[in-house]
């Protein structure tokens, strides 16, 4: 029988759980033509939340487009250019034919070279060689808005891992270039997501940065519990199998409602059951998930310091007051300063995120 939790990949139809007002808050805003930018850890369900609230907007409103673009495999701006080209003609066009009309009509200071797929007419590849002058990257960055005026339609353009742009060499040239262009455009907008907070406030919530106040900055929170432990309970008899309340909650409270582990813990829990989950269940599945996450885990806590896995330490075992005379000698810290230094380098690694309770 098939599995009902699914996680790994993007969440649709019955594995996409709640996030109700999440998806009326990008609607609305997204159609309004504000700008939004979206964080939160990894494997929240971003990029899920974005694709079924893009879904259900172009069902509501047949004059959307919605161009999706991951910017985590990008390596330069000249590559971010061709991809940035050839993804918002793929989302306006309706043919091969509507590809090399948009291409004659828009681009004037460069001539992209567009080659066909011989067994898909709406497969292509595009490329042009660009002089580095200012007006050619213009050109391809009004490509959203020139179309969406053409064809009396609203674009939107999905940005995914957009944190990932900020390690181009040339990204300050970029930055000021998408801005400057981006801000003035009336029928295309934006949402920029990324997991990696630290550099997503950097860009977006700094003053001195030119995406300073680009949009509207919307951290993601975690899912309900009530709605986790209904989903469970929804999915185990989907398949003709039984999940108490109290047991899902479980699930849902051991892993704090992370998305990615609710779903893991859930589908182990499953796998272990034949009619009803049991305690033997839980504690089977949960055994599995420690042994198949355990090689990942260990390869952070090898590229860290003493001082960071007992920072490390100290933080699982819920102390707040990290910098603390009680907590740095508990926890063997070293000083002050050190506990200073290595949140911000935890943060700056992903492994941690400090909230306002944590000092």
């Amino acid at each position: 029988m098939k599995n009902p939790f699914q996680y790994g990949k993007i969440a649709e139809k019955n594995n996409f759980i709640d996030r109700d007002t999440d998806r009326d808050f990008l609607k609305q805003a997204l159609y309004s033509s504000l700008n939004v930018i979206l964080i939160s850890p990894r494997r929240w369900g971003k990029s899920s939340l974005v694709k079924r609230a893009m879904q259900e907007l172009c069902e509501e409103q047949k004059d959307v487009k919605v161009c999706y673009i991951d910017a985590f495999p990008i390596t330069s701006s000249s590559e971010f250019y061709h991809i940035f080209a050839k993804e918002i003609l793929k989302t306006t066009a309706s043919g091969w034919q509507s590809v090399m009309d948009s291409v004659g009509k828009f681009f004037k200071t460069i001539s992209p070279k567009v080659s066909f797929s011989p067994d898909s007419m709406n497969e292509f590849s595009i490329s042009f060689d660009m002089s580095g002058k200012p007006e050619d990257e213009i050109e391809i960055l009004n490509l959203p808005e020139k179309l969406a005026n053409e064809k009396g339609i609203q674009i939107i353009v999905c940005i995914d891992e957009f944190q990932k742009l900020a390690k181009l060499s040339d990204f300050e040239s970029l930055e000021s270039q998408m801005r400057s262009v981006w801000q003035h455009q009336q029928r295309t907008s934006y949402c920029l997501y990324g997991s990696q907070r630290h550099m997503m406030s950097e860009i977006f919530d700094s003053s001195e940065k030119p995406f300073y106040r680009f949009g509207q900055l919307y951290n993601l929170k975690k899912i309900e519990k009530v709605d986790w432990i209904t989903y469970i309970i929804e999915r185990f008899e989907s398949t003709n199998k039984q999940i108490s309340a109290d047991l899902a909650g479980k699930i849902v409270d051991v892993v704090e409602r992370h998305s990615w582990y609710v779903q893991q813990l859930s589908s182990a829990v499953w796998n272990f059951t034949t009619l009803e989950a049991d305690e033997a269940a839980f504690e089977k599945g949960f055994a599995w998930c420690v042994d198949v996450n355990s090689e990942a885990y260990r390869n952070i806590c090898d590229s860290l310091t003493e001082f960071q896995i007992n920072l490390l330490k100290a933080v699982a075992g819920g102390e707040k007051m990290l910098s603390s005379a009680n907590t740095i000698k508990k926890y063997r810290l070293g000083t002050s300063a050190n506990v200073v230094k290595n949140k911000k380098m935890l943060v700056n690694m992903d492994v941690i995120n400090i909230s306002q309770s944590m000092a």
